[in-house]
């Protein structure tokens, strides 16, 4: 290659998450990473993680929902000079509440962290793919990207707005060489997230009944190979025991 490559991935958390697995992933590959989130604790251990494993990566603290920090990420990753083959915004917040006790700023949050970080991600991906003419831009979305269940409404109406602004941009932009993909996680993810805040769940599932981060992350990989004859927009992945 004659420019070198980088990945950006949004919404890197723990070393056990999807986001984290997704940057390790492309690290390996030999795309730098910069490695987007609002924990400079985790972002750093993240950071170390793949720098071990022999990769580079950039830790990046910003909040994806404000377009000052936004536009001062992708300040530092033009200044790099890379090709942008990868960009994942993997974003996700849930807030579970019955609707009549969902307040406006409940529903505004949800929102703005599925939704707009989002947009504000996607405006300044595409703006250099599109230059490049090729690159592979993700979006992680949700079972409930397709179907609302109490009381997960508002969160489920977040994350139908992000699978339509993918379809809306896929239609826009893949004649432009640019590859636009919207995942649905239909299931849970093993990681330190889901571990923490509903263990008994967790040991319910058993390790088979849950997504594996890596997994996934080598799943994104073999869609960003794809060849554009055969691309492919949407995918849902779940595990082999996960009712659907």
């Amino acid at each position: 290659m004659s420019q070198l490559s980088s990945a950006i991935v949004a919404g890197v958390g723990p070393v056990r998450g999807l986001g984290a697995a997704l940057a390790s992933c492309f690290a390996e590959k030999g795309l730098h990473v910069f490695i987007v989130g609002r924990s400079e604790d985790k972002l750093e251990k993240v950071a170390q993680h793949i720098e071990q494993r022999g990769g580079s990566a950039t830790p990046v603290v910003a909040d994806i929902t404000v377009d000052e920090d936004v536009r001062r990420l992708f300040e530092m990753v033009r200044s790099r000079g890379d090709a942008i083959d990868i960009a994942a915004y993997n974003v996700d917040s849930n807030i579970p509440a019955p609707f009549l006790e969902t307040d406006t700023k409940t529903f505004a949050v949800l929102w703005r962290q599925n939704c707009l970080g989002a947009f504000l991600f996607a405006k300044q991906t595409i703006g250099i793919m599109q230059a490049q003419q090729h690159g592979t831009l993700f979006f992680t979305g949700a079972t409930a990207s397709l179907r609302a269940r109490p009381p997960f409404t508002a969160f489920a109406s977040a994350k139908a707005a992000l699978r339509a602004l993918a379809q809306g941009l896929a239609r826009e932009f893949s004649p432009q060489g640019i590859h636009v993909v919207h995942t649905i996680i239909d299931g849970v993810i093993a990681g330190d997230r889901a571990r923490s805040q509903f263990p008994e769940y967790v040991k319910a599932k058993g390790e088979e009944g849950l997504l594996q981060p890596d997994a996934i992350a080598q799943t994104y990989w073999t869609i960003h190979q794809q060849h554009p004859s055969t691309w492919t927009h949407e995918l849902d992945l779940r595990p082999f025991k996960e009712p659907f």
